[in-house]
């Protein structure tokens, strides 16, 4: 992020998210979980558009999330507008369509949590059409593996009924936001074959956010379905 960016993030995030929360009055468990200082992975469900929006209102510190590249691309006035509200939201570009993205994404998340920054994944990498749980891709035990940051899981309720699928404007609905216990992997998988450990932290993961969202689990990966 740069400089002038982290300018407008830090006004606006002491502007925006009391702002958000006066008005959508979330309610918040387990905020105690959450460090204030040092590297953290965020690892939450994902059932919405909005979701990226929500947990950086709620979260005491900045939060950095990836977005599609074309929410930064856009031309004019409004896309301009666009940009700025994504990037003083803490969202970060990358190409999805780009074969290299999930390394590119890797580089960026780490980048994050080597400044000592906060980075939030969905592990599923897609929404959930459906309400269910899907497995969790590796990639957040690989940033947690690589980094040493400790990962939140992070359990969202109702942001699908805030801003549904194919909306542009969310709603008044009252969501609630879980953060759960940190999962510590230092030192924890030494000497465990590196797929496995992946395999194995991020079910870890999923597990902790099924508790707290009740979410049934759907036991296959979520295939990427087109935007709406």
């Amino acid at each position: 992020m740069r400089q002038d960016e982290r300018v407008l993030y830090g006004v606006l995030h002491r502007i925006i998210p009391p702002l958000l929360r006066m008005i959508w009055r979330p309610h918040v468990l387990g905020l105690e979980h959450v460090p204030r200082t040092g590297p953290l992975i965020l690892a939450s469900n994902h059932q919405s558009f909005i979701d990226s929006v929500v947990i950086p209102a709620v979260t005491p510190r900045p939060v950095n999330f990836l977005a599609k590249s074309d929410y930064f691309e856009g031309r004019g006035v409004k896309g301009r507008l666009v940009k700025e509200w994504f990037a003083t939201f803490g969202a970060m570009p990358v190409d999805r369509d780009d074969s290299r993205a999930a390394l590119a994404s890797l580089d960026t998340a780490l980048g994050v949590l080597s400044e000592g920054g906060a980075f939030g994944i969905y592990p599923e990498g897609t929404r959930s059409r459906d309400g269910r749980l899907y497995r969790g891709r590796t990639g957040v035990a690989q940033l947690a593996l690589t980094s040493g940051a400790p990962i939140i899981p992070v359990g969202l309720l109702d942001t699908d009924r805030l801003q549904p699928v194919g909306s542009n404007r969310p709603r008044l609905v009252r969501v609630t936001v879980k953060f759960g216990a940190p999962i510590d992997v230092r030192g924890a998988y030494d000497g465990v074959p590196p797929g496995k450990a992946r395999r194995e932290i991020t079910d870890t993961v999923m597990a902790e956010i099924q508790k707290l969202t009740g979410q049934e689990a759907a036991g296959v990966y979520n295939d990427r379905a087109p935007e709406a």
